[in-house]
């Protein structure tokens, strides 16, 4: 039969419940039921033991983190002091929502994979290279045992951003998209590379201030428009010219290189030797320099 044993100081702030029964056994811990089949292996992963009231030694116990004392609802404080209440928000449209800390942090997180997650953002023109070279630096960090994931522009608008237009409020909501989910990854402990042309400043400040300092690592990729223009991979540079497309960054939508990045790869119409991969190594020694590649 289950135990559990020191419920109260084990799952504060949390529901625990243990319903006994026959010919069913369902172990209810928050808002997570384990039922008989699910025990053996679920029951290991949550510390706990059904065979003879024991906690394994192995894991830690789940905690639920609760350290507000007070309930802000729509704007005004409720509760009373000393209490344990959660906070209640307001965000954007989001009313009345509350943030829940779970007890693994991403200190944790980066000290399972042995890296520190962050963003690296790789922005420039169409044509200049961004998801070839972010392809590259992925392979590069995964033959090195690292953990990334590679946010592409184009990959993205494929599900996620699918409802998005080329308008310039859909390209600035594409882009705030990218930067939430990209700083989703980076909490992981993963290093996240988003490629994607992101034209604007503003936006890809407005990205760099979700993350802490020093963990957005912007990339730009400064190649000639003539080069862009004469790789033209997706034939997009053609259809601007020709006026069937509109608002093409570059040809006539402008595109807004970064004053103040953390790198730079350049590449000239003289310069026929320098690959992505190249590039990617770059990258890497960058990343190896400033610490990242280790917990």
């Amino acid at each position: 039969m289950a135990s559990l044993q020191g419920a109260s100081s084990l799952f504060h702030g949390s529901l625990v419940e243990a319903v006994f029964g026959s010919p069913a056994l369902a172990l209810k811990i928050g808002f997570v039921s384990l039922f008989p089949s699910r025990l053996d292996a679920g029951c290991a992963s949550l510390g706990l033991s059904v065979d003879n009231g024991e906690r394994s030694s192995s894991l830690a116990p789940i905690r639920a983190v609760n350290e507000t004392r007070t309930a802000y609802i729509n704007g005004k404080a409720d509760g009373v002091q000393g209490e344990n209440l959660d906070q209640i928000s307001t965000v954007g449209n989001s009313t009345n929502i509350k943030w829940h800390q779970c007890s693994v942090g991403k200190l944790e997180r980066q000290e399972l994979l042995q890296q520190k997650g962050c963003v690296i953002w790789i922005t420039g023109l169409s044509g200049s290279g961004k998801s070839t070279v972010a392809c590259a630096l992925s392979r590069a960090l995964h033959a090195r045992g690292k953990l990334t994931y590679v946010l592409d522009g184009d990959n993205v608008r494929h599900g996620l951003n699918c409802d998005l237009s080329f308008k310039a409020e859909d390209r600035a909501e594409n882009i705030r998209r990218i930067g939430e989910v990209a700083k989703l990854f980076s909490d992981a402990g993963v290093i996240c590379i988003a490629s994607l042309i992101s034209p604007y400043r503003k936006d890809r400040a407005d990205c760099r201030a979700l993350l802490p300092e020093g963990d957005f690592i912007e990339v730009f990729m400064d190649v000639p428009l003539k080069i862009c223009e004469g790789r033209d991979p997706k034939g997009l540079y053609k259809l601007a010219r020709s006026g069937k497309i509109k608002g093409f960054t570059g040809v006539d939508d402008p595109y807004e290189p970064p004053l103040k990045c953390e790198m730079v790869l350049k590449q000239t119409e003289d310069d026929c030797t320098t690959t992505p991969y190249d590039m990617a190594e770059q990258v890497v020694s960058y990343l190896e320099e400033k610490g990242y590649l280790h917990a």
